[in-house]
């Protein structure tokens, strides 16, 4: 028996798979008792954007300047184009190049 089809493995898969459907569905039964205003509005339009920072932060923080210059180039694109895929794309693109070229950290 292969190791990914392991019992432990598949329980542990399962169990992910059910508390992610139930934190999904939970919050949109939540959001149903919640009054849309304005500001609650504004909340939530914004939490995409955070949610990316987040993840984004420790790695931009542990990954030197090449990341950084590649972050940095990202944002610039994404204030320019509007495209994110584009945004994605060239901050990759920087990094690729700049590893290629011999920076590190």
């Amino acid at each position: 028996m292969s190791d990914m089809l392991r019992s432990d493995v598949m329980i542990a898969f399962a169990v992910m798979m059910v508390v992610t459907v139930a934190s999904r569905a939970g919050g949109y039964w939540l959001m149903g008792y919640i009054t849309i205003t304005p500001r609650v509005r504004r909340m939530l339009e914004a939490l995409p954007g955070s949610i990316i920072v987040a993840a984004a932060l420790p790695v931009a923080v542990n990954g030197g300047a090449v990341v950084m210059f590649a972050i940095v180039a990202a944002m610039i694109v994404t204030i320019v184009r509007r495209n994110d895929f584009i945004a994605v794309f060239t901050g990759m693109a920087v990094a690729a190049l700049a590893r290629a070229l011999g920076f590190s950290g």
